[in-house]
């Protein structure tokens, strides 16, 4: 069987993915900028892991071998699931994998925005630690006492729901339905967004949720609250983001996700001091690829003995 990692795998990966490797298997690794090169790999591939560049129709039309698309993650919104379902093609992702590391990115960059690390960290390394604006002080904070609000409520909200209700946060949420066992008030959307300090955003991108945080939103949200979205960048409306965080209607803003990625040198929100960004890496770890891997080759290996497969999404 051949299978085709589309991603630029570090030393590290690749060397976990050899030691995952199965018998009567080859994998062939390609760098996710190199399209000539997945286009001549993909011709007799017989299973894509997909990280994060998106699986069009041609790329599938062009693998006539192909048997599994593996998402590397959870979000399938970068695949063409009708044409994959139009030739016959799995889709399959791996919920939970990237749960902790989603979970604890999440965090990480709701106390950066609050403490306002975008601001002094490069002030410290400029030598002006000590020469501060003391308004910048005035616009930090601490996570206790505060009311964090998830939008959503998987995974990742009920690992950090504890820690931050142990740092003295206040939790409440809003998702599909009421959550047994929830440690916090299950609000409507509307309800959340003006009680909520820090918002977190943890829903999936579909027809209902693109787009969901623009002008409306943020005029119900809070003065001066956070926003954090490790979920997907089509969630929010990032020119209406940029006009709120500019007047500190939204006080900082800590993103992993873009409407359009890679983002590209000179987006709006990268001039902003109050804002601090990653590149969609909330969920990479290796630990988390670990835990990947263990899916993705039981799935290929079910895919040659003929089996059911785990979380098949078509």
């Amino acid at each position: 069987m051949k299978v085709v990692l589309h991603y630029r795998a570090s030393p590290g990966f690749r060397s976990s993915l050899r030691a995952a490797q199965l018998p009567d298997m080859t994998i062939e690794i390609v760098d996710e900028a190199d399209d000539a090169a997945f286009d001549v790999a993909m011709r007799d591939a017989e299973a894509l892991l997909h990280v994060l560049r998106p699986v069009c129709a041609g790329d599938i039309a062009a693998a006539p071998q192909l048997k599994l698309i593996q998402k590397i993650g959870v979000g399938v919104n970068t695949i063409d699931l009708e044409a994959a379902k139009a030739r016959g093609v799995a889709v399959c992702n791996m919920p939970g994998t990237n749960s902790q590391a989603v979970a604890e990115m999440t965090l990480t960059l709701m106390l950066t925005a609050l403490r306002g690390l975008s601001v002094f960290d490069p002030q410290t390394r400029r030598g002006e630690g000590w020469r501060l604006d003391p308004s910048d002080i005035d616009r930090v904070g601490e996570v206790g006492g505060r009311v964090v609000g998830f939008v959503g409520y998987g995974a990742v909200p009920r690992r950090l729901a504890p820690a931050l209700k142990a740092l003295g946060a206040e939790i409440v949420y809003t998702a599909q339905s009421e959550k047994a066992g929830a440690p916090g008030a299950f609000l409507s959307l509307e309800e959340l967004l003006a009680q909520a300090d820090i918002l977190s955003l943890h829903v999936p991108s579909t027809p209902q949720t693109r787009g969901m945080i623009g002008a409306r939103a943020i005029d119900m949200m809070k003065q001066g609250a956070i926003l954090i979205n490790t979920a997907r960048g089509d969630l929010v409306d990032e020119t209406v983001l940029v006009a709120a965080l500019k007047t500190g209607r939204i006080a900082a803003a800590g993103l992993d996700v873009f409407a359009q990625e890679p983002a590209a040198a000179g987006h709006p929100l990268f001039a902003l001091p109050n804002v601090v960004v990653t590149p969609h890496i909330a969920w990479l770890t290796p630990e988390t690829l670990r835990r990947s891997l263990s899916v993705a080759m039981e799935n290929c290996r079910r895919v040659m003995s003929n089996e059911a497969l785990l979380y098949r999404v078509i």
